[in-house]
C-alpha cells in the first residue's frame, strides 16, 4: 500500500488512476445495474421480492415463456419493422442531404447546422410536436395530404392500428436524419476531389462517379452510421411513450417499451429483465459492427 501511495505521489501511477477510476464509475453505474438485469432473467421477481438478491432461480423459465407468449412474436415484428423502416429512410435521405450540402452553395453551413436542431431536441418534445402534426382532427399532416389529393377523409395516425406504428416511424425518421446527414457529410469530404475530376474526363456521368466512387470510398462511413442508427433506434422510447402509448391494442408496441411496460405498469420485473436482455444482445452486435467499420476507417 505505501509502494502505492509513493508511485502516486511522485506522478508514476497517475495514468493508472486516470485509467482506474472512469473505469470504476462504468463498473459501479452501468456494469452492476446490466450484470443485476442478467441474474433477474434467470429468477422469479415481483415487486414483492425486488429488493432482495436471493429469489428463486428459474434458469431459462423466463426465456421459453416469453417465447411461449402470443403477444411475443407480433411485438418483435413490430420492432423488426420500426428497426429497418427507421435507418432505411434516416439513411436515404440523410444520404441525399449530404450529398445535396456537399455540392456547396452560399449559405450551405447555416442550412446544415439548422438541421441539427431536431437531433439536440429531447425525445418527449420532439414526440409531443409529432403528436400535433399526426392529430386525425387537425393535424397538419392531415391537410398537406388532403391538399395534395393523396387522402379524401382524416388518418388517425396515433389510433388506428394500420397507422400507429408507422406514426412513430415517420417521428423517428425526422429525428434521427440530421444525426446520419452529418455522419455522411464527414464522410464525404474524405474523400478527395481529385477522383471525380479524373472520372469526368473519362466520360463517366453522376451516377457511375457514384457507384464507382462515392459508394466504396463511403463503405466503412455507410458501416458506422447504419449500425449507430441500429443502437440509436433500439433504445428509442420516448417517441413511443410520447405518441401512442405502445397502443393500440399492442399494434405500435415494441421490445423496448414492452419491457419497461411489463416491469413498472405490470410489475413483471423477470420478464421486463428478460426482453431488456435480448436486447442487449442485439446492441452488443451492432456495436460490435461498429466498432469494426470504424477500425476499417482508421487503417484504410
Amino acid at each position: 500500500m505505501r509502494k502505492i501511495l509513493s508511485s502516486l505521489r511522485d506522478g508514476r501511477g497517475f495514468d493508472i488512476g486516470l485509467v482506474g477510476v472512469p473505469l470504476g464509475f462504468l463498473f459501479v453505474m452501468s456494469g452492476l445495474p446490466l450484470l443485476y438485469n442478467v441474474l433477474m432473467s434467470f429468477q422469479e421477481v415481483d415487486m414483492f421480492s425486488l429488493g432482495q438478491l436471493i429469489r428463486p432461480f428459474v434458469g431459462w423459465d423466463n426465456y421459453v415463456s416469453l417465447f411461449a407468449q402470443r403477444e411475443t412474436w407480433p411485438i418483435l415484428t413490430n420492432t423488426a419493422i420500426f428497426l429497418a423502416a427507421s435507418i432505411a429512410g434516416q439513411f436515404v435521405i440523410g444520404f441525399a442531404l449530404a450529398l445535396f450540402f456537399w455540392v456547396g452553395f452560399p449559405g450551405a453551413s447555416w442550412l446544415r447546422g439548422l438541421f441539427l436542431v431536431s437531433w439536440i431536441m429531447p425525445g418527449l418534445v420532439v414526440g409531443a410536436i409529432w403528436n400535433w402534426i399526426l392529430s386525425g382532427d387537425f393535424g397538419v399532416l392531415n391537410y398537406m395530404l388532403r391538399e395534395s389529393g393523396l387522402i379524401s377523409g382524416n388518418i388517425f395516425w396515433r389510433s388506428d392500428p394500420s397507422y400507429s406504428l408507422w406514426a412513430v416511424i415517420i417521428a423517428n425518421i425526422w429525428l434521427g436524419t440530421s444525426f446520419n446527414m452529418i455522419l455522411l457529410s464527414v464522410g464525404l469530404s474524405g474523400i478527395p476531389k481529385d477522383l471525380y475530376e479524373a472520372a469526368e474526363l473519362d466520360g463517366a456521368n453522376i451516377w457511375q462517379r457514384f457507384y464507382t466512387i462515392t459508394l466504396p470510398m463511403m463503405r466503412s462511413t455507410i458501416g458506422a452510421v447504419v449500425s449507430l442508427g441500429l443502437i440509436f433506434t433500439l433504445q428509442q422510447f420516448d417517441l413511443f411513450a410520447a405518441i401512442t402509448s405502445g397502443g393500440p391494442n399492442n399494434s405500435s408496441n415494441v421490445a423496448q417499451y414492452w419491457a419497461w411496460d411489463q416491469s413498472f405498469k405490470q410489475y413483471d420485473f423477470a420478464r421486463g429483465a428478460t426482453i431488456s436482455v435480448i436486447m442487449i444482445i442485439f446492441v452488443m452486435f451492432a456495436s460490435l459492427v461498429y466498432v469494426r467499420s470504424t477500425r476499417q476507417e482508421v487503417h484504410g
